[in-house]
């Protein structure tokens, strides 16, 4: 079977049908339905399911976070309690002086609270990571790692999907919390009983031995693992890592605040149109796996050319490349051989939109800063290649053109030359770029699939997505988004 055949590429027609479907349940202004009518995720079934409300999220009975939607906000579980001690503890690094919380602050919807692309961390916290950090938010539902994931919008054939961190390779958030305090660039403990014997010191010792038994650090490797555990019951109980507090939750529950503007409806309209921002076919709205709706993620992997982020102190090393599924910091699924076929090289996976308008960074490394400069990207990588990556032989302008835009990575015009396009992947692995919509690989110098309207009306959708705790990275002009 070939890969294509297996994979499934989300450019097929089956895919476009699909959303096609979206798209016009969405200009016919029929939230729920927007949000419901697909269905038939892993189940299979094709059955509407609501979406929770903001207040009280309700995902099935079989989910995790069914258990956390049980317990008040007020209350954890012990080993949640132990989880919490932990996530917000800077003894529990080799430097002293990072917790979890120093990457994931609560009040930038557990994401950085700085525009770095990559974090310092390290024993003197010194050391430049090698990805962005992602938000924690909405990450309950998230099922493990599968080379044929079912997707959740009942339409697309199977392909990678599932699992954390940017390239899959943890199956929990217990087994995602043991990459950073590991992780010589991050957290840098020297071993797991390194780990165990700080928690041992700790003035919530004894809530761990009573959370996980009297014994419990008479086996260090059993109570690193209880200790992982804790961190995945901390955030798998405590709501604010799932609030659906956003004003779309409220749309699309049907309640007070939640009326979309003009503007925000048209958004949401190019946020489904598989003709112009086509950002459903990954970033899916419907009803999902484990009783999920509206995560706005499918779970899978995209290989899209990211242009290469030159901050990235790994980066200088030009042989280095970060491809995702395929490695380096994965293993299981490296090439054969370097340059051997391997249809997992440059993916990265598709995350979450909520929240989005409030992140700094973007992408796996980072090399983007705001929303709209994302959305452009997405518009213009094929019809203007040279906004986005470099160009080898050209000669430089001494002044760009009057309509030279600026929002690109590029900022300065050149003269000849050839623009060195996805630089940041081998180019043995060119050919698993993903080529749907807007990124169709139409040719340079033809008209991009969206227009200055879609691309401010998309931002205004967008915006609606973020918790009501949090605030945008850049704040919408007064009036941009009403009419």
């Amino acid at each position: 079977m070939s890969e294509e055949r297996r994979f499934g590429p989300k450019g097929p027609a089956v895919r476009r049908t699909g959303q096609l479907a979206l798209a016009a349940l969405a200009v016919a202004g029929l939230a729920g339905a927007v949000l419901v009518a697909c269905g038939g995720g892993s189940g299979g079934g094709g059955s509407a399911v609501a979406l929770p409300p903001a207040s009280a999220p309700a995902p099935a009975a079989s989910s995790p976070a069914a258990v956390a939607a049980s317990i008040p906000a007020s209350t954890l579980s012990l080993a949640a309690q132990v989880g919490q001690k932990m996530f917000f503890d800077k003894n529990l690094s080799g430097s002293g002086a990072m917790s979890c919380a120093s990457c994931h602050d609560p009040a930038h919807a557990y994401a950085p609270a700085n525009d770095l692309s990559v974090q310092l961390g390290g024993v003197h916290m010194d050391k430049a990571g090698l990805r962005a950090v992602p938000s924690l938010r909405y990450k309950d539902i998230t099922p493990a790692y599968a080379d044929l994931l079912d997707n959740p919008d009942g339409i697309s054939v199977p392909g990678p999907g599932g699992g954390f961190a940017w390239d899959g390779r943890a199956d929990t958030l217990a087994a995602q919390a043991r990459i950073p305090l590991l992780d010589p660039l991050e957290m840098a403990n020297a071993s797991s009983a390194d780990v165990v014997k700080k928690l041992q010191a700790a003035d919530y010792a004894p809530l761990i031995a009573k959370a996980f038994g009297e014994k419990v650090f008479d086996d260090s490797d059993a109570a690193f693992a209880k200790a992982l555990q804790a961190l995945q019951a901390y955030q798998l109980e405590d709501r604010s890592f799932h609030p659906y507090s956003s004003k779309f939750d409220l749309y699309a529950a049907n309640k007070i605040g939640g009326n979309l503007t003009p503007a925000e409806t048209r958004g949401l309209k190019v946020f489904t149109n598989p003709a112009t921002g086509n950002c459903a076919s990954c970033h899916y709205q419907g009803a999902g796996l484990n009783g999920s709706s509206a995560l706005f993620t499918d779970f899978s992997y995209e290989a899209i050319g990211v242009p290469r982020n030159a901050n990235i102190p790994a980066n200088n090393d030009l042989k280095y490349f970060d491809m995702g599924v395929c490695g380096p910091l994965r293993t299981d699924h490296a090439p054969a051989a370097p340059n051997a076929a391997n249809s997992f090289c440059g993916m990265f996976k598709a995350p979450t939109m909520r929240n989005v308008a409030t992140r700094q960074a973007f992408f796996h490394n980072g090399v983007m800063h705001s929303l709209e400069q994302v959305i452009r990207f997405y518009n213009t990588r094929d019809t203007r290649p040279e906004l986005w990556y470099p160009t080898v032989g050209g000669t430089p302008k001494e002044k760009n053109d009057a309509d030279f835009p600026a929002y690109g990575l590029i900022t300065t015009q050149y003269t000849g030359g050839k623009v060195k396009k996805f630089d940041d992947l081998p180019p043995a692995y060119v050919p698993n770029i993903d080529t749907q919509l807007p990124m169709d690989g139409r040719a340079a110098g033809s008209a991009p699939p969206m227009s200055e309207q879609d691309i401010a009306d998309l931002i205004c959708f967008l915006n609606t997505l973020s918790d009501a705790d949090t605030k945008p990275a850049t704040p919408v002009k007064p009036g941009a988004c009403v009419n």
